[in-house]
């Protein structure tokens, strides 16, 4: 079997732990990959998020061929390339200042009424990425552990969001990471971004490859599935570098 033309990766849990920069084995497994074939990541966090956890460790380590590595922050919402060194926006679906304040109000009372808005975190609980609103139940700086803790099941974040879906029904609302819930404009989602990832590259999905840890159907990533992209889940980052060195032994 071919490497793929592309490959997509989502980022927390799958190329990284929760908000935290590529452990050592990855950069390392990342940076030949990147250097061999174009590579996206399109995971809920923001653009600052994403050099800090990939740009910086990639360029730390001497890191080739970043020109070929596609950012997508915020669930595909936004898309960064890298042009003669420097990171430049290609896109964003800006949210209104109107549908930021009704997802942030919904999100916040849906959260209270739940049981769901605890009393300690870490950092703020809601954060206006511009293009996506997200609730982080322990706050956006939580350790790995206590996220990993807080909802295991995943029926938490179903819970709220089903709920903030009912007050903002103009509004795309999802499950994001361990703790998170995510806000977009609709029709906004890793799909989106898949597809306009094929038209920026003129690579066709189907000769792509998606490799995330929420492929289930409450999952982020599973609106990809849709797509025609063929997937692989993975069960942590340990996973994926395996997967990296068995798709490089294809290059």
């Amino acid at each position: 079997m071919p490497l793929p033309a592309l490959i997509a990766f989502d980022l927390d849990d799958t190329l990284a732990p929760s908000k935290s920069p590529l452990e050592q084995p990855m950069i390392e497994a990342l940076g030949r990959l990147v250097a061999s074939t174009p590579v996206c990541i399109i995971s809920g966090g923001n653009y600052a998020q994403f050099q800090k956890q990939v740009v910086e460790p990639l360029t730390a380590a001497g890191a080739t061929g970043l020109e070929d590595l596609h950012l997508m922050p915020t669930c595909g919402t936004q898309y960064f390339r890298s042009v003669d060194g420097e990171w430049q926006r290609v896109y964003a679906e800006l949210l209104t200042q109107d549908e930021i304040d009704r997802a942030s109000e919904a999100v916040e009372r849906r959260a209270k009424e739940l049981g769901l808005w605890e009393p300690e975190t870490w950092g703020p609980r809601i954060e206006d990425r511009q293009t996506q609103v997200t609730f982080s139940a322990l706050g956006q700086s939580a350790p790995v552990d206590a996220k990993t803790a807080w909802d295991p099941t995943g029926e938490k974040k179903s819970r709220l969001r089903d709920a903030v879906a009912l007050d903002v029904p103009d509004l795309e609302v999802r499950s994001g990471g361990s703790t998170s819930v995510d806000i977009t404009r609709r029709g906004i989602d890793k799909a989106y971004g898949m597809r306009k990832l094929e038209i920026a590259t003129g690579i066709p999905l189907t000769d792509m490859l998606f490799i995330g840890d929420r492929l289930d159907p409450d999952g982020n990533d599973y609106p990809v599935v849709g797509t025609g992209v063929p997937t692989l889940a993975v069960t942590g980052w340990e996973h994926t570098v395996q997967i990296i060195e068995e798709l490089l032994e294809r290059a």
